[in-house]
C-alpha cells in the first residue's frame, strides 16, 4: 500500500518543494497539507485540512488517524520577533502539532526541519530555540528525526511568501547556485530536502536522530540507507 502522509508547512518555501516531491512519488497515495490558512493545490494527491490555528482545541477536532508519517516544515523568520513568541511559534505549535499526530498515529514517525547549528545551549536565539525543539522532539515519544538544512535554494518553482526573501532568491540565484554546488555543508536545494523526507519516509532502516545539511542530499538515496548512513 503507498504512504499517506501530514506535511505542515506546505506554504513555505521548504514545504512547497517537499510537496512538490511527495506529489510526484508513486509510493506516495495521499498528501494530508494541515494549514490554518487556505492553501489552493492542484493535484488530486492532496487534501488540504484548514484549522483556525493550531491549538489543542483545534487539533482535537480533526482527525489525523491512518498517517504513516508527519514532515513538518512549518516556522516563522525569527525577524523583529521576541525570543518568547519565536519560541511559542517555534517549539510551542510543534509540540501541540506532534503530539496531537501521535496520539492518533502510536506507531507513526516525524521528520522535523530544524536548521543548521540548532542548539538550545546556543548563545544565537533562533538557534536555541531550534534546538529547544529538536529536544522536545526527542521526549515526545514517537520516532523522529531533526534535518538541519543550512542555505535553502529553490529549484522546483517555490515562491517564498516573503516579498523580502522572494527578492534575496531572484537576486541572488546565481550565486546559490554556485554556493550548491561549491559548498555542500552549507548549502542544499528544497529539491534535495524533499527527496530526503521522501526516502526516510520509505526506509526500513533505523532513522537517524539529526541529519545535517552535508548529508541531506545523500540521504535522498537509498544507498545511503543501505549503507547505514
Amino acid at each position: 500500500m503507498g504512504k499517506r502522509i501530514l506535511l505542515v508547512g506546505a506554504s513555505g518555501l521548504v514545504g512547497q518543494g517537499v510537496l512538490n516531491v511527495l506529489c510526484s512519488a508513486p509510493e506516495v497515495t495521499q498528501v494530508v497539507a494541515l494549514v490554518r490558512h487556505p492553501l489552493a493545490v492542484a493535484d488530486r494527491k492532496t487534501r488540504v485540512l484548514q484549522v483556525a490555528d493550531f491549538s489543542q482545541a483545534s487539533l482535537a477536532q480533526i482527525d489525523l488517524g491512518g498517517l504513516d508519517a508527519c514532515l513538518y516544515c512549518a516556522g516563522p523568520l525569527p525577524l523583529g520577533m521576541s525570543e518568547a513568541t519565536y519560541r511559542e511559534a517555534t517549539v510551542g505549535v510543534l509540540e501541540r502539532v506532534v503530539h496531537a499526530y501521535a496520539r492518533a498515529n502510536p506507531a507513526g514517525c516525524v521528520v522535523y526541519v530544524s536548521g543548521a547549528g540548532a542548539n538550545p545551549s546556543s548563545r544565537l536565539m533562533p538557534l536555541r530555540v531550534k534546538g529547544e525543539a529538536e529536544a522536545m522532539l526527542r521526549h515526545a515519544g514517537i520516532a523522529h528525526t531533526s534535518l538541519r538544512p543550512g542555505v535553502v535554494r529553490p529549484v522546483l518553482g517555490e515562491q517564498s511568501p516573503h516579498g523580502l526573501r522572494r527578492r534575496v532568491y531572484t537576486l541572488g540565484a546565481p550565486l546559490l547556485a554556485l554556493g550548491t554546488k561549491a559548498m555542500p555543508s552549507v548549502f542544499t536545494t528544497t529539491r534535495d530536502i524533499g527527496d530526503c523526507m521522501l526516502r526516510w519516509v520509505l526506509t526500513g532502516a533505523a532513522r537517524p536522530e539529526v541529519i545535517e545539511n552535508a548529508g541531506i542530499q545523500f540521504a535522498g538515496t537509498a544507498s545511503w540507507w543501505d549503507a547505514g548512513q
